[in-house]
């Protein structure tokens, strides 16, 4: 028996669960600090089997009708809803997510395919009278091919979702590469796909570090990469698709900012700008991070923010009364630390939080309090880039106009937040602040037909929403000629 073939095979390629021949690669619980077990990662050779065996099957999966393609999409959302409790626990035991969070995700995987295979039942083309004689046009809507999907670690398969959906509607086939961090989930779920009667081939996974990524996107076979994850990745993943005028989406990341005005209700922005930040402990793309508030109002709510983020519970994910969980990795949580120190050394004001908790039936999992800091100025990397933990800046504001300006202080713009009961001043931030979604007296709400995406370093195009099935086709127009006959291209005037 070879080395990689004594753990666990780490790839899924046509309809089965195959050993990778790249490194090992451990697969370690956060909130317990255990090892869950060692996966044998995909080499360069079994990327590119991934790929030739989803071309292959591309031309039988293209040519099945959109109804019997919704009829697969139909049969996966249900395996998924019987599998759901199973898909959530798998998932936190990878990143500890919050079951509670996640219980509630999985419950809402399988609409993620109902809503793109009741698109399907409708029309996808249109027809143009063109500004010539005898010619009828019509356009079609047809897939690209192989897509590679490339997933982070904090919301693995909601996010797989938002990709396989529309990519599988509309005809492609896809090879998932899901963060080395949380594999498990993305291989259970190839799994549920193939048993759910989806042909063998059309979903493939490969797993590792960077390399299966890097290997993935520089194969020229690969038509599109739809791709969740850091800004600067993202930059890697546009420059490497560039070679060939391969198709990408980006989401990527976010620096996002809740403006609280001063006749907001208080209670509620509380609870939403604490959600905001502190939900999934921070480690989402949306996260609130920036709390701007009117300066009158300032005291107050600053005084209530930091007694209820120190009341917080920290701890077992599995417990219904654990308000946050812990931190993905080891490096994730490092990367926490040292960016919360360097802001405090640079004159930021630590109001709660700002060191590791201590959970005592988990000694070795990676716990963080929830952080607030105040004193925080635009200059400072702790303002301006992503912590992705849960620590939130504290900042105040005099007017409209300084709130304007500091929340689109930022090269990112995926989303914001406002909080006020002037329906005016809500419409006037909306339409001015420059992000790609913006929650009015609320936050961190997403839905599978609702677009979602970003602006400037948060990423290219969208997902969800019948949108997105754009990024995943190519439009062909079709003439027609009715029979008229064709003109001498010499003789203009002679029929």
């Amino acid at each position: 028996m070879t080395d990689y073939e004594q753990r666990a095979p780490g790839c899924f390629i046509d309809g089965k669960r195959v050993h990778g021949t790249g490194p090992g690669v451990v697969v370690r619980s956060p909130w317990s600090g255990e090892d869950l077990l060692t996966l044998s990662s995909a080499s360069r050779e079994d990327v590119s089997q991934a790929v030739a065996v989803a071309q292959t099957v591309f031309t039988a999966w293209q040519a099945t009708t959109a109804g019997e393609r919704a009829e697969h999409l139909m049969n996966f959302a249900a395996l998924l809803d019987e599998h759901a409790d199973e898909l959530a626990e798998l998932q936190v035991r990878e990143n500890g997510k919050l079951l509670k969070e996640m219980a509630g995700q999985a419950k809402l995987f399988g609409d993620h395919l109902r809503y793109y295979a009741s698109l399907l039942r409708m029309p996808c083309g249109y027809v143009v009278e063109p500004p010539i004689g005898g010619m009828r046009v019509h356009t079609e809507r047809v897939p690209l091919g192989v897509v590679a999907a490339i997933t982070p670690w904090n919301s693995p398969l909601n996010l797989l979702l938002w990709k396989l959906g529309p990519a599988l509607a509309v005809g492609n086939v896809v090879v998932i590469k899901p963060s080395e961090i949380t594999p498990l989930s993305t291989l259970r779920l190839a799994e549920l796909a193939t048993q759910a009667g989806l042909p063998p081939g059309v979903v493939n996974v490969v797993t590792g570090a960077a390399g299966p990524g890097q290997y993935l996107v520089e194969n020229r076979a690969v038509a599109k990469v739809a791709f969740t994850g850091s800004s600067a990745a993202g930059e890697q993943i546009a420059r490497a698709a560039a070679i060939g005028l391969r198709r990408v989406s980006l989401e990527l990341g976010g620096k996002s900012a809740n403006v609280v005005f001063a006749d907001a209700d208080h209670e509620q922005a509380i609870r939403g700008t604490l959600a905001g930040i502190f939900g999934a402990s921070g480690q989402t793309c949306m996260a609130g991070s920036r709390i701007l508030v009117e300066s009158r109002a300032l005291p107050v709510f600053l005084e209530r923010l930091v007694e209820t983020a120190d009341r917080m519970r920290v701890g077992d994910p599995f417990d219904d009364t654990t308000d946050m969980g812990p931190i993905a990795s080891a490096a994730q949580l490092s990367k926490i630390e040292t960016m919360v120190d360097a802001a405090v050394a640079a004159g930021a004001t630590l109001r709660a939080g700002g060191c590791r908790a201590q959970v005592e039936q988990f000694p070795n999992g990676l716990y963080y309090r929830p952080t607030v800091l105040s004193d925080v100025t635009p200059d400072m990397p702790i303002f301006q880039e992503e912590v992705f933990g849960p620590v939130a800046c504290v900042m105040p504001f005099d007017d409209e106009d300084e709130a304007i300006s500091l929340a689109n202080d930022t090269r990112f713009g995926l989303a914001a937040g406002v909080w006020t009961s002037d329906r005016a001043r809500s419409d006037r931030m909306a339409s001015q602040l420059r992000a790609g979604t913006v929650w009015v007296n609320n936050y961190r709400k997403v839905a599978y037909n609702v677009p979602f995406g970003g602006i400037g370093m948060s990423g290219v195009g969208r997902e969800n929403g019948y949108q997105c099935l754009d990024s995943y086709t190519e439009t062909k127009s079709v003439w027609v000629d009715q029979g008229l006959g064709i003109r001498d291209p010499f003789n203009p005037r002679a029929r």
